[in-house]
C-alpha cells in the first residue's frame, strides 16, 4: 500500500477544507486527481507531504502513520514532487544539471558535492527526459516546458516511491504540454514510482493512469478507474453542468453542451 487515508477530514481557520476523505493507492497503480479551483486538492497535497496533519482520520503514507512514525523530511525524501511552489524557489541562475543533482539532496540549489554515481544518474535523467542538449543553461533562460521537464528530472532524482505532478503543464501551449506528457507517460511505463497527476483538465488523463479520484468541496465525489469516472453523465453530475466526453487512443476529451 502506497497510501491509505480513512475518514480524513482538515479543518483551517474555523472552515472545513477536506471532509471524509477515503483513498487507497496500491504499489503499481497512477491516478488522476481531478478537481476544480478550490476543490481542496492542494490541501490534499499537502497533507500527503505532512505540511499538514489531519484533524480527524488517519494517515499513512509509504508505511508511515501520521501521529506515530517519524514525518517531516524524512517522509518527503520519499516523495517526488513537481509544483508552482517548488519551481518559484529554484535558483533562477542555477543550470538545468545542477537543478536536477539538487534533487539528489531535496535542496534548493547545490550544497553538498554529488557523487559520481549521483552525477550519472542525473545525465541519464536529462537523457530521459529529452533535456540533455540544454543540461548547461541557466534555468532561467529555459522555456516553460523545458523548465518542467527540469523538475521532474529533479523529483526523480532522490529515487522517491511515490510522485506528485501538480498540474505540471499549467502555462504550456499545446506543444510543450504534449512533449511533457509523452515524458510523464514513459515514467509511469516504469515500475517505479507511483504516480499522483493533479490537474482539472480531463484531455491530460494518458492511458497509463488507470485510476482517477473525483474532489468536489473537498469530499470524494466518486473514484474507481479512470475509463468509469470519466463519462458524459458522471462529470455532468460533477461539473454541475451538461457535458459530452468522447475518447479517441484511450485520451478523453470534453465539451460542454449547449
Amino acid at each position: 500500500m502506497v497510501l491509505e487515508l480513512e475518514q480524513v477530514s482538515l479543518k483551517k481557520e474555523g472552515k472545513w477544507i477536506l471532509e471524509n476523505v477515503d483513498w487507497k493507492i496500491n504499489k503499481g497503480e497512477h491516478w488522476v486527481l481531478l478537481g476544480l479551483n478550490g476543490a481542496g486538492k492542494t490541501a490534499l497535497l499537502h497533507m500527503l507531504c505532512s505540511y499538514y496533519f489531519p484533524t480527524k482520520g488517519k494517515v499513512n503514507v509509504i508505511g508511515r502513520q501520521f501521529g506515530k512514525d517519524i514525518l517531516g523530511e524524512q517522509l518527503r525524501q520519499q516523495i517526488g514532487i513537481v509544483s508552482s511552489t517548488i519551481k518559484e524557489k529554484i535558483y533562477r541562475t542555477d543550470s538545468a544539471y545542477q537543478v536536477v543533482l539538487s534533487g539528489a539532496f531535496a535542496s534548493i540549489g547545490l550544497y553538498e558535492e554529488p557523487t559520481d554515481e549521483m552525477r550519472e544518474q542525473a545525465q541519464k535523467l536529462l537523457k530521459d527526459l529529452d533535456c540533455y542538449h540544454y543540461a548547461n543553461r541557466e534555468f532561467c533562460t529555459l522555456s516553460q516546458g523545458e523548465q518542467q521537464r527540469i523538475l521532474v528530472g529533479r523529483a526523480l532524482m532522490g529515487n522517491p516511491e511515490l510522485l506528485i505532478l501538480d498540474e505540471p503543464t499549467n502555462g504550456l501551449d499545446f506543444i510543450a504540454r504534449e512533449a511533457l506528457l509523452e515524458s510523464i507517460e514513459r515514467i509511469a511505463s516504469k515500475e517505479n514510482p507511483t504516480i499522483i497527476y493533479v490537474t482539472h483538465h480531463v484531455e491530460e488523463i494518458l492511458p497509463v493512469f488507470n485510476k482517477t479520484l473525483l474532489l468536489k468541496n473537498g469530499t470524494v465525489f466518486a473514484e474507481g478507474s479512470s475509463k468509469e469516472m470519466i463519462t458524459s453523465t458522471n462529470l455532468s453530475d460533477f461539473f454541475g453542468a451538461a457535458v459530452e466526453v468522447s475518447w479517441h487512443d484511450q485520451r478523453p476529451s470534453i465539451k460542454k453542451v449547449k
